[in-house]
């Protein structure tokens, strides 16, 4: 296998990445170039903003097989999006095992002396511990990111047995199977994407906890004892008056996906039926909690 990494700004960066892509390249990705410096820009995409999928400065990379003429086919790519010969590098990538270099990225991870989250294919590091198993890929949360690092954490503090809860957004459904493994009773999880449920439902069958999923048209009349949503700042500001009317006189709800900056915003908006608590961050994420009126 070899790379071609080329350099390019915003307003070539996607037809790059199409040229190449039609010019036969096994995969295409569009990177960063500033990344791990201090002129890093974080893209955060949210329902409702304009979408960026561009940096001012990016690096396109493409595979392509190791009998490719990548010389001549930057040349080729160059003409097809009508640019001068731009600065590229070529790597070879030596074969590997793809499966095993990806599992080897996730590892078990401790949310705190109760609670771990365990990649299917590694042993649990403390067998008596509440050990969730899941298959990272199939749909946003793993533990790793700091949004569901707060919401499993805040769980394992509020959950003391036979709660009602409704994960709203559940994507892998790994804080409505938390839920279930320290105690709560009736337990769902709500997505608007169908793949979120696919993984929602297996991973809550390969750790054998009772929940049950839906999407949005097929939710179930519940007021829960527990709300918990970690979503992006946008629905949730969207979402305020549905999360809130799902959530029982003297409930809780956590709100997470949001950024610093984006914490008061939001707070005030679920004042309306919640007296909020002081916020919670983490790595520039938030926490926001609250017991409904």
């Amino acid at each position: 296998m070899q790379s071609l990494r080329i350099e390019a700004d915003a307003a070539k960066a996607e037809a790059l990445s199409d040229a190449l892509m039609e010019l036969g390249a096994l995969s295409v990705s569009i990177e960063d170039a500033d990344a791990e410096t201090l002129a890093e820009t974080p893209i955060f995409g949210e329902p409702g903003m304009a979408e960026s999928t561009v940096w001012t400065r990016n690096i396109v990379s493409a595979l392509f097989g190791e009998d490719s003429d990548l010389e001549s086919l930057t040349q080729q790519v160059s003409a097809a999006v009508g640019i001068t010969p731009p600065q590229y590098t070529i790597e070879a990538v030596p074969e590997q095992d793809w499966v095993r270099a990806t599992q080897s990225q996730f590892q078990p991870i401790q949310i705190n002396q109760l609670l771990w989250v365990v990649p299917s294919w590694h042993q649990a590091p403390e067998p008596d511990a509440l050990n969730i198993v899941l298959d990272p890929g199939l749909a946003f949360g793993t533990g790793s990111h700091p949004t569901t690092h707060l919401c499993l954490t805040w769980l394992t503090d509020h959950i003391h047995g036979g709660e009602s809860v409704c994960d709203y957004g559940c994507g892998s459904g790994i804080l409505a199977i938390a839920s279930k493994m320290l105690g709560a009773g009736e337990v769902i999880g709500i997505d608007i994407d169908p793949q979120a449920m696919i993984a929602s439902r297996y991973n809550a069958q390969q750790n054998e906890v009772q929940a049950q999923f839906y999407l949005p048209d097929e939710i179930p009349s519940l007021r829960a004892d527990i709300v918990v949503a970690n979503i992006l700042s946008i629905p949730l500001k969207l979402l305020a008056p549905a999360l809130a009317g799902a959530c029982k006189a003297g409930g809780k709800i956590a709100l997470s996906g949001i950024l610093a900056e984006q914490a008061q915003e939001v707070a005030a908006i679920y004042t309306e039926w919640f007296n909020m608590s002081e916020p919670i961050f983490m790595e520039n994420w938030t926490l926001l909690t609250g017991i409904k009126r």
